[in-house]
This record gives structure tokens, C-alpha cells and sequence, in this order.
């Protein structure tokens, strides 16, 4: 690997919390009367909270809410989200991925976390992920979200790396040109890994270890 830092997505990644978005979601639409289904909520991969809940708003045939109303529901599925976070453990990161890290790690590449999520700081903390991170960007830290590069970035500069020194890990095709967009090579996993459109592609996470 000629890169000298690997900045890495959260959700879908390190840790597979999608399950609890999508039932957050689907707990709030179903109070609000709003259809929600798991093909609408594939298109919030990597989109932020309030640009999720605009695309879950386009089904929604009655009054419109204020801006007000929005804030509120978004901070409604933040709360639902968090509940089921509390649960979390270390038990829900994979050996291969604490594995990967650690050799890593020796190898003496810088890591961080470059996510869109509020919640990243919760969910490293509870799954005992965070000391191995030089650095963590997330969603308290930046107004734009992907596919705007600024969370990658704001990563690379904290890490004290230029953009061409980094290597981004994404599942999202937002994540993957987030990163392009920014100057940096690109490996994709899970559904990223699908489209194409990354530098590399990792059929497993351990691959980041070979490319």
C-alpha cells in the first residue's frame, strides 16, 4: 500500500448499525402515517439525517411539516437510533476487522474515521474502537456531507496527511466519490464494491492488507 493513512466510513465498515437506522426510520414513519420501505431507505446510505428524512418526506401526501417539525423528527429518529446503539458492544466488531486495524497499525500507517454520523464518537466508545484511531471526523465537525469530500478532508488534515497520501474505505458510492472528489484513492467494500467506481475493491475487509 503506497498510502500513508487509511480513513475509513463507520456505518457499514468498522460496524454494521444499518439495521438500526432503517428500523429507527421505519419506527418514526409509521407514527407519522409516511410509507417507508427498504428500497427508500437503501438511498440514505450515507446521506445525513435531516437530507434522509427529506428523501422519506417525497412519500408523504399530507400537510407539510415546518422547519420546526423536521427538526424535531430528525431528533426523534436520533433518540429511537441511540436506544438501539446503547446495546452495542465489542462483540459487534468483527476479529478480522480489530485484526486489520492492528496490523495496520504496526505498519505504521496513520488511521482515522471519516463519517457523516453524529452518533461516531458514541458508537467508537462502545464498541472499543476508538484508540485505534489517530483521528476521528464525523457529522459535529462539518456542514457538508458526502459526496462532498469535507469530512474526508478535515480527516486527512487532522491526521497531517495530504489528500494523496490518503486511502478512503467506503460502502457507499456517495462515500466513494466523496472521495475522489477530494484527491484521494478509494477502496470499496460491501455494496460499493458492486458499482465499480473505486480504486480497489475489497471482497473482504482483511484485503486491505494485499492491495
Amino acid at each position: 500500500m503506497d498510502a500513508e493513512a487509511v480513513i475509513f466510513d463507520l456505518d457499514g465498515v468498522l460496524v454494521h448499525t444499518d439495521r438500526f437506522h432503517y428500523l429507527a426510520w421505519k419506527k418514526l414513519s409509521d407514527e407519522k402515517g409516511i410509507y417507508f420501505d427498504e428500497e427508500i431507505n437503501q438511498r440514505l446510505r450515507g446521506v445525513s439525517r435531516e437530507q434522509s428524512l427529506e428523501i422519506i418526506l417525497e412519500r408523504y401526501e399530507g400537510e407539510p411539516f415546518s422547519p420546526e417539525e423536521k427538526k424535531e423528527m430528525a431528533a426523534e429518529k436520533n433518540g429511537i437510533y441511540r436506544e438501539y446503539l446503547s446495546g452495542m458492544t465489542p462483540g459487534d466488531v468483527t476479529e478480522e476487522v480489530r485484526e486489520t486495524l492492528t496490523e495496520l497499525k504496526k505498519r505504521g500507517l496513520c488511521l482515522a474515521v471519516g463519517s457523516s454520523s453524529k452518533n461516531a464518537g458514541f458508537i467508537l466508545e462502545k464498541t472499543e474502537l476508538r484508540d485505534f484511531f489517530d483521528a476521528v471526523s464525523d457529522g459535529t465537525m462539518i456542514t457538508k456531507t458526502k459526496p462532498d469530500p469535507e469530512v474526508f478532508l478535515l480527516a486527512a488534515k487532522l491526521l497531517n496527511k495530504t489528500p494523496e497520501k490518503c486511502l478512503i474505505v467506503e460502502d457507499a458510492d456517495a462515500g466513494i466519490e466523496a472521495g475522489k472528489r477530494g484527491g484521494m484513492r478509494t477502496a470499496a467494500y460491501g455494496e460499493a464494491a458492486k458499482s465499480g467506481k473505486a480504486d480497489y475493491i475489497l471482497r473482504h475487509f482483511s484485503d486491505l492488507l494485499i492491495i
